[in-house]
């Protein structure tokens, strides 16, 4: 088998053919799908590895002492001989890892073989193919949780022993100084322990990505910002605690902590970091200073690690293993996200260079995986996992009556935020034989103010008031993103015809009620704002490309960029992910131009940032490739799009231009103060749809085989493969 191993006297990193290890009484043989790289520990490895001895010797003191020590009993040729010998060979590299049990020893009942396990340990959950793993060093993975996000299993548990060791309660203040690996994860857990957190790191980014995992503010620690911070939320007492998750040399973290910590609180040392105490500081608060074991309670204490030996729970109630085994339950229950923390993934076979871009600075990461494709692939992991696209059943189908061009299409609208307000209501408000009715909204202020600029009727904060009100045939959900699937649920099921903005569903489940509430009232009257495919430009230049013969290669360049500080867009823990609430868009649009629903997906995501690539798979071979980018030139436009087939192709300006090059080139005469994306069309066709009672403009099937691709964009991102769309009754 293949292991990462590094030669700590010459700093050479490398992949070495190793025997696989036996299969030992007390513990499990267990074959790697992924294992995390510590780029905090594992990377102060390797560069010491590469100083001179002088330099490892500084960076090491208690190495050296020990040395001292043993001149002292055995002399100096002796000594050196020890030295040299054990510093020119291959030491270890790796310590966290998820994989799948190939062999249970003997004393062992907890597992199988076939079980997808997470391991911990440095001599145990290496980076290599096989790992013997005695058994309180490993602990099973719930269902469900996928085992890349299981490979974060013990610096999570690193993270919540330093969490414990800081007693937090309900309401506290604490201050997490070092966003890297372990302090976006303590981040994490005290916000679902019901801690405030302010954060404190002089990389923005990492500031950034705390502030989207559930930090009140995080700064610059040289910065006033981080004080400001703190003395807002405690009123100017200072923290409870303060964990010290930071590395190197400085003494700024405890002189911080000695600054913001109120009289009396706990400091806690995760990291490695110089610890000068100032002592009139720490005296006069009468600071607890208090230090972590890395996983808990049997961390070094070889009777429990490798003799299985377990603490009573009475005594100990957070053991090694139980920390392990809780952190494993949050994640599997969302309380805890670790998707955003993975910069990049790479081949096992590629792990010197990964180690060495690390090194060299050129790859910024906070976490990296290891992936083991064989493993992977026989696990499911790397072969396609499913995404259903549920069948549509309706019962009892409700036919929309007709109303005469005399009678007003009624409409009501939930929700008159942004996008209401500048790119629906504006052509709804002047539409002949249309008549605004009701405007509800969470707030009392923005319902009367919608009412005053478009003429509502009324302008109410009761959802249960437009249900019910009969003479409202249409309701409009615009509203964030997490409410879209249960009220145009709601608003099915009372009978109503409904347009929600997309998102449809950000869940599989959101989707599947959707349709529940479809089949239970015979009501299908459902449109998603998907409105590229309305577009007058991009449709008359389809028409001009005519009917494809052959397979088509779509590409769709989206020029996101980057969302401003503060926007509910960057709420992902409650209103998913950026692509989930935008991406329907595109991939609707490139169905519709190959006139079919896509039947796989794969997604793969740049280091560090939000830029996608989505590639879909149509049933006659056609390919839709769509580059979702933040990181684009802000002036350069945001979508452009490429149809090519049979010879033809078909060219889209970001809905200012569009030309067919084929038999006959046509180039479009419109002008960019022109820009039409579709909105009034679509409004058109679903006005009309409700008018007569005809079929609505898009089909129910293709608007939930679009959701159902979006969705399997973020499965596929957490699988690292194709994600096959399975259509399931």
């Amino acid at each position: 088998m293949k292991q990462v191993v590094q030669n700590y006297k010459s700093g050479e990193l490398a992949v070495l053919d190793v025997p696989v290890p036996g299969c030992k009484p007390g513990g499990v043989l267990v074959r790697s799908a992924y294992s995390l790289i510590s780029t905090g520990t594992e990377l102060m490895k390797v560069s010491e590895a590469g100083m001179s001895m002088l330099g490892k010797a500084r960076s090491r003191p208690d190495q050296v002492a020990k040395v001292m020590q043993s001149v002292a009993t055995n002399g100096v040729p002796a000594t050196y001989r020890k030295v040299m010998g054990k510093l020119d060979s291959y030491t270890p590299l790796g310590y966290s890892l998820c994989g799948v049990v190939e062999q249970v020893g003997a004393g062992i009942d907890d597992v199988k073989v076939g079980d997808l396990v997470a391991c911990a340990g440095n001599e145990h959950a290496l980076h290599a193919e096989l790992n013997w793993v005695p058994k309180n060093l490993y602990a099973p993975v719930p269902d469900g949780l996928a085992p890349r996000h299981a490979a974060f299993g013990t610096v999570g548990s690193i993270a919540m022993q330093g969490v414990r060791q800081g007693e937090p309660q309900l309401g506290e203040v604490a201050l997490v100084i070092g966003l890297g690996l372990i302090g976006q994860l303590v981040v994490q857990l005290l916000t679902a322990a019901g801690v405030r957190v302010v954060g404190a790191d002089p990389d923005p980014t990492r500031c950034e990505l705390a502030e989207r995992l559930g930090a009140a503010a995080c700064g610059d620690p040289a910065s006033p910002a981080v004080e400001a911070a703190v003395a807002e939320l405690t009123d100017g007492h200072g923290v409870d605690q303060v964990f010290l998750a930071a590395g190197g040399g400085s003494n700024q973290p405890v002189e911080l902590a000695a600054r913001l910590a109120r009289d009396r609180g706990r400091v806690v040392d995760i990291g490695k970091c110089r610890l000068d105490l100032p002592w009139n500081a720490y005296y006069e608060k009468e600071l607890d200073v208090r230090f972590s074991r890395s996983y808990g309670p049997g961390r070094y204490d070889p009777s429990y690690e490798l003799e299985g030996r377990d603490y009573p729970i009475g005594y100990v109630r957070w053991t090694e293993r139980r920390n392990l085994a809780c952190f494993l339950d949050l994640l599997a229950r969302g309380r805890v996200d670790v998707e955003p923390l993975v910069s990049h993934i790479a081949d096992f076979d590629d792990a010197v260079e990964t180690y060495q871009s690390l090194k060299d600075g050129e790859l910024k990461a906070v976490a990296v995986l290891f992936r083991y494709p064989e493993q992977a692939a026989e696990q499911g992991e790397s072969a396609a996992p499913e995404v259903s696209v549920p069948e549509v059943r309706r019962t009892a189908t409700t036919v929309a009556p007709a109303r005469s061009a005399k009678t007003p299409v009624r409409l009501a609208f939930v929700g008159a935020g942004n996008y209401a307000t500048s790119m629906l209501l504006p052509h709804l408000a002047q539409r002949e034989g249309v008549e605004l009715s009701t405007v509800v909204t969470t707030t009392a202020l923005s319902a009367a103010n919608a009412q005053r600029k478009f003429g509502f009727a009324q302008a109410t904060t009761d959802l249960d008031a437009v249900l019910g009100d009969k003479s409202v045939d249409a309701v409009f959900v615009v509203t964030r993103h997490s409410s879209h699937a249960e009220l145009t649920r709601q608003a099915l099921l009372a009978g109503k015809t409904v347009f929600v903005e997309k998102p449809l569903a950000l869940t599989e489940d959101e989707l599947a009620g959707v349709l529940a509430a479809v089949e239970e009232s015979g009501n299908d009257r459902l449109q998603v704002g998907f409105n590229r495919r309305f577009a007058p430009l991009l449709q008359e230049a389809k028409n001009r490309f005519g009917t494809r013969t052959g397979p088509a290669s779509l590409r769709y360049l989206v020029n996101a960029g980057k969302l401003q500080h503060g926007s509910w867009y960057l709420q992902q823990g409650a209103e998913g992910s950026r692509f989930a609430g935008e991406g329907g868009h595109f991939i609707d649009t490139a169905s519709w131009l190959l006139d079919a629903d896509p039947v796989s997906v794969y997604a793969t995501a740049a280091p560090g940032n939000e830029d996608l690539q989505v590639v879909l798979r149509y049933p006659d071979g056609s390919t839709a490739t769509i580059s979702y980018v933040t990181t684009g030139a802000p002036g350069f436009p945001k979508e452009t799009l490429d149809l090519l087939a049979d010879g033809k192709v078909l060219r889209l300006d970001d809905f200012v231009k569009a030309s067919v090059h084929g038999g006959k080139k046509w180039v479009s005469s419109r002008l960019p103060k022109a820009r039409d994306k579709g909105q009034n069309a679509e409004l058109a066709a679903f006005i009309k749809a409700v008018r007569t009672g005809g079929p609505m403009p898009v089909p129910l099937e293709s608007l939930v085989a679009t959701t159902a691709a979006t969705l399997a964009v973020q499965t596929g991102l957490a699988a690292g493969a194709p994600v096959t769309l399975a259509r399931t009754p």
